[in-house]
């Protein structure tokens, strides 16, 4: 997922900074907006699942506080080593979807060159893109 997302923003970040005029802007904006909230849900559902594995392992490492056993223990370890690519992942993808929010916000400011100042990224934070694995 992690992957397709980086792939999907760099081809966002091609196409606007090609310096081309944008045949289509309205499609290429609702496409966006339909790729956001794709990734918004998929962000959701990964909170949910780090969520609960955090919590679990909480509970283990309390439980292993007051019964201690090797059993628990290693169940500690393994969904700690579960937990760490889950925060990973979902930091990617937060990351990811904040930076697809800029490049909205950028084809926005396209649509609209002379209505800038609405526009929080003007402002704002500005998300940097991913690195390139290549």
């Amino acid at each position: 997922m992690g992957n397709k997302l980086k792939a999907y923003i760099d081809s966002l970040y091609e196409l606007i900074n090609s310096g081309k005029k944008i045949e289509d802007i309205e499609l290429l904006k609702q496409e966006l907006f339909r790729e956001i909230e794709f990734w918004q849900h998929e962000r959701l559902i990964h909170l949910l699942v780090t969520f609960l594995f955090a919590i679990v392992t909480v509970a283990v490492l309390l439980v292993l506080v007051f019964y201690s056993s090797i059993a628990l223990l290693i169940l500690f370890v393994l969904l700690l080593v579960l937990l760490i690519p889950y925060v990973r992942h979902y930091y990617i993808l937060e990351n990811g979807v904040q930076t697809l929010y800029v490049l909205y916000e950028e084809i926005e400011r396209r649509c609209l060159p002379h209505s800038k100042e609405w526009l929080p990224s003007e402002y704002g934070i500005k998300v940097k893109p991913f690195k390139n694995d290549k």
